[in-house]
């Protein structure tokens, strides 16, 4: 089993998308941000569940959830590091992933 780690980044992405669901409804930024943490928690078992990000030298894949993509870094070490979680009609290719 693989170990997950959220970066600071992915922690203020998660917070960002709570607070702008929370202005509106509580419970359902909750249960967003939940099914997020859950939906990523399959990767310390099957890391490559996600599909290639080709912009990324580097072995970053990409998991949905909804309309929300997680981007993550499978390492050397078989850790995933997770790097940020955007909105699908966010461009990520600004991004440095």
């Amino acid at each position: 089993m693989d170990t997950l780690n959220w970066t600071d980044e992915a922690q203020r992405w998660l917070r960002d998308i709570f607070d702008y669901i929370a202005a509106d409804n509580p419970s359902a930024a909750a249960r967003t941000i939940g099914g997020i943490y859950e939906s990523a928690q399959v990767l310390s078992t099957f890391p490559e569940i996600g599909h290639r990000y080709f912009a990324s030298t580097r072995n970053v894949r990409i998991l949905l959830y909804g309309h929300y993509r997680i981007a993550y870094l499978i390492k050397a070490d078989r850790n995933i590091d997770i790097l940020g979680v955007f909105h699908g009609a966010l461009d990520i290719k600004r991004f440095n992933l």
